[in-house]
């Protein structure tokens, strides 16, 4: 076989074959684990991208040979645990499919999480913070609501959630909304639909458990922008999680049972001739990309693919289509924007910055790096220090234009961005919000 460095075909992701009973296999997934951490061995140019990569070439350099076969297998679950499959490592691989060494690390590692999961190796921690529905339901009671946040802001409860749970004394956790989006959301669907010849003319919004627990004002201004565009809306009828805390716990069981619940209402919606936009990336990334590489032959997870967009690259392409009003009333003067790994790697290019840029008065500075934190990964006690570490390089950038606003897609990247550049007079708002203001709405 010819082997050659890098590819000039398009990369390919192989189907996740997660039902057959070979992938927890724990010897094969060794053998695996050996052949493909050797190539990043010899190759080692994703080094700076997390610290999944540094501990694997800390423990071959520091091992017996000064090769793989010198690592305890053991040690190998050390490289697994510090990944959290932002999918950077696999935009940046010259070895991937259809490359012949056909690399694909983050799905190897959520094989070895699967298996992790399988053999009954996760903690209680890890599966309560991935349950993020119940965790939702629980926290929102209407007395229980400020009770949990009062909580989150006591360092003396904080250290005890640190000693005894395993979360960070020292990370900003997000509070929970007294008032939920989905039953204060005010949709509208009196508009004349018009469709464009990239575009739907009405939307649905599937709300995601962060919008419609934490900070239902995303949801909100979304909302807004689109009645001022004049596109009809209308809520998913119902939904649970996307999934995605499951997937990167390994859980792949309960990630089935949640795309059974939503893809029954989201393909309805899609055949509909609805686009579905939702505003966490990861919810995006997991409808657009992961479902389809798990179900590849469940015609209704493809057609709501087809059908899912991120919020700005449907603006964008209405903007294509001539259908956006670009009216806008307020500048918003310096903007340091985030793009998280979520979102670049749906290769739909910086469509929120092209249309932050559209803005008269308004600069936008951006920053293509991951932050660091992950969805839960961050939060937790043994990796905060590394989660602040490779933000270290992020919160310097955001800071270095003095800007007036700090603003990601991934709100819980935001908060951690804002976390790690300290004081600021910048305020830390989404990027939907700075459209609304930008658009002059209350």
């Amino acid at each position: 076989m010819t082997t050659y460095e890098g590819s000039l075909e398009a990369p390919k992701r192989h189907p996740i074959d997660w039902k057959n009973p070979d992938f927890y296999n724990e010897e094969n997934l060794f053998g695996e684990l050996d052949r493909i951490f050797d190539i990043c061995h010899g190759c080692r140019r994703c080094v700076n991208l997390c610290t999944a990569f540094p501990r694997l070439f800390d423990l071959i350099d520091e091992g017996t040979s000064g090769e793989l076969d010198g690592v305890k297998k053991e040690k190998l679950w050390e490289v697994v645990d510090r990944c959290y499959l932002c999918d950077m490592c696999f935009t940046k691989c010259p070895y991937v499919p259809p490359h012949p060494w056909n690399v694909d690390f983050p799905h190897l590692m959520l094989r070895a999480k699967a298996v992790k999961y399988k053999k009954g190796k996760t903690n209680i921690r890890d599966k309560l913070l991935s349950s993020t529905d119940l965790m939702g339901k629980l926290a929102s009671i209407p007395v229980v609501v400020q009770a949990v946040n009062s909580a989150i802001n006591t360092p003396t409860t904080r250290k005890l959630m640190d000693s005894m749970f395993g979360v960070h004394a020292e990370r900003k956790l997000a509070e929970y909304a007294i008032n939920k989006f989905r039953p204060n959301a005010k949709t509208d669907e009196s508009f004349i639909v018009k469709n464009g010849n990239s575009t739907s003319g009405r939307v649905a919004i599937y709300s995601t458990c962060y919008v419609n627990n934490n900070e239902p004002d995303i949801g909100h201004d979304l909302l807004k922008i689109l009645k001022y565009n004049e596109i009809p809306t209308c809520l998913v009828e119902k939904e649970a999680c996307c999934g995605m805390p499951k997937l990167e716990l390994g859980d792949l069981e309960a990630v089935e049972e949640l795309k059974n619940v939503n893809i029954l209402y989201l393909a309805k919606l899609a055949k509909e001739g609805y686009a579905i936009l939702t505003s966490v990336p990861s919810c995006t990334l997991m409808y657009k990309k992961e479902l389809p590489l798990m179900f590849p032959d469940d015609e209704d997870v493809k057609a709501v693919a087809k059908a899912m967009f991120d919020p700005f690259e449907y603006l964008m392409l209405r903007n294509r289509d001539g259908l956006l009003k670009t009216d806008f009333k307020q500048p918003l003067g310096n903007v340091s924007y985030h793009i998280p790994c979520h979102l670049r790697v749906q290769n739909i290019g910086q469509k929120t910055k092209d249309m932050l840029q559209m803005i008269p008065g308004t600069t936008v500075s951006v920053v293509e790096r991951c932050s660091g934190h992950d969805g839960t990964w961050g939060v937790k006690s043994e990796h905060f220090s590394d989660s602040m570490k490779i933000g270290k390089p992020v919160f310097k950038q955001m800071a270095a234009s003095n800007p007036d606003y700090i603003s990601s897609d991934c709100a819980i990247a935001g908060r951690h961005i804002y976390q790690g550049i300290g004081k600021s007079k910048a305020q830390k708002l989404h990027p939907l919000t700075l459209i609304r203001i930008a658009y002059g709405l209350d």
